[in-house]
């Protein structure tokens, strides 16, 4: 993405516009802006005329809407996130509005180096622990990647039985050792708190990679920053989206991370789909009611009808203890003949992934593999900016990053995936 692309976009999120009513507030044509906004080696892009640039600029100056104290205005954006004067990130209660339109400005930023366009070693030296003592491939890999496209790099450990935890050492003492070691940690652990006590040991940043069916602090800030871009293409703003959570709402961490997140935004409608047993606990409901958003709870497929995005979880099964799971069948499934029935074109289908993809699961069918709509896909590969962003805002790197950009030596494809619709090129 370049300066460009990165300033229209911050500034439409900024002010809180489609690409519509921004076209029309800046006095351009429609198609203008969308030259504007086309990757610099697309033969139809167009570079902004600066008096537009600065017009833009003074837009932002008088009408972008800020929450944030003047105080907090001064602060860096880790010390506005950061837990008890440290630059963790445990949960997604850390973050205003402001501050989570501010971390997506630096996730924009980082878009080229994430798409193979561009390099960056700001973090070089920097070594990075990734402890997760649960299985993990995307979450793990996906963090040592972001690490690694900043010059850094990681010492990987998975799994509890061989680690010296097993032997009965600490938490406290595990996290004081390997903060000896690296210069930042992720950590999933199977017990909801367990991250936030590795936290209390360092000084280090540590990041929640997931701790039981606690909170993925940021599998939500992807997720949210995946519904922005498809929004943005689609003409779409998250406030007033219709969103609907469809599968495990009770032990499924993700959605409980994401819905606090999109109850910072205004006037949304949460259709919430789940069978009896699996339903969204009763204190996260209370949270996001706060907001005034409305909220309606559903055992029936049905329920999709009018959602703007339809995000699907998969059974937590290793959740479970002997629990009956009733009302959880193979009819309890999103497919292309569910998602024609009750959605339309525009419609964002989101899950977090794994998914069950074998015959008879419940879970999200492949045969929407093809469909325009499905954005699971464009979801992971939005995971390493918005990581990166992560890692550098802790690390007190992100005000350096864009002017240590230089230009990719290999040639990367022009779509990672085959089947890859146009808009999920590498722009």
């Amino acid at each position: 993405m370049s300066a460009q692309q990165t300033f229209l976009r911050d500034a439409m999120r900024r002010l809180n516009m489609t690409r519509d009513s921004f076209a029309e507030r800046i006095g351009v044509r429609r198609r203008a802006l969308d030259t504007w906004l086309l990757p610099e080696d697309s033969s139809e892009y167009r570079t902004m005329p600066s008096i537009v640039e600065k017009f833009v600029g003074e837009i932002l100056g008088r009408e972008a809407p800020s929450g944030e104290s003047t105080q907090s205005a001064h602060k860096s954006l880790a010390e506005r996130i950061g837990v008890s004067g440290k630059p963790h990130l445990l949960s997604v209660d850390q973050f205003s509005r402001d501050s989570l339109e501010d971390l997506f400005h630096v996730a924009d930023i980082m878009q080229p180096i994430a798409r193979r366009q561009k390099i960056s070693r700001v973090l070089e030296g920097a070594v990075l622990g990734n402890l997760f003592f649960e299985a993990s491939t995307r979450t793990r890999v996906s963090f040592g990647a972001a690490f690694c496209r900043l010059g850094g790099s990681v010492c990987d450990t998975t799994g509890f039985t061989f680690s010296s935890m097993a032997k009965g050492e600490s938490i406290y003492d595990t996290s004081r050792v390997m903060s000896g070691y690296v210069d930042a940690l992720v950590v999933r652990h199977p017990e909801q708190g367990s991250v936030a006590e590795f936290a209390r040991a360092t000084n280090i940043p540590v990041i929640n990679g997931g701790d039981g069916p606690g909170e993925h602090p940021s599998q939500a800030i992807l997720d949210l920053y995946t519904i922005g871009r498809e929004f943005s293409r689609l003409g779409k703003l998250v406030d007033g989206a219709h969103v609907a959570m469809v599968g495990d709402l009770r032990y499924g961490r993700t959605v409980h991370s994401l819905i606090k997140l999109l109850a910072l935004y205004r006037g949304l409608k949460f259709t919430l789909i789940a069978p009896p047993s699996l339903e969204m606990p009763a204190y996260i409901l209370d949270q996001v009611s706060q907001h005034g958003h409305v909220i309606e709870q559903s055992h029936s497929l049905a329920d999709l009808k009018g959602a703007d995005v339809v995000y699907a979880t998969r059974i937590q099964k290793e959740r479970f203890a002997d629990e009956a799971i009733e009302g959880y069948t193979p009819d309890f499934q999103i497919n292309e003949a569910l998602i024609d029935k009750y959605c339309d074109s525009r419609t964002i289908i989101m899950h977090p992934l794994p998914r069950d993809s074998r015959p008879g699961a419940n879970d999200l069918s492949t045969d929407l593999n093809n469909d325009p709509r499905l954005a699971i896909f464009r979801q992971t590969d939005n995971g390493i900016p918005v990581r990166m962003a992560i890692f550098a805002i802790l690390m007190g790197v992100d005000k350096q990053v864009q002017h240590s950009m230089r230009d990719a030596a290999w040639r990367a494809p022009s779509h990672i995936g085959p089947d890859d619709a146009s808009f999920d090129g590498l722009d």
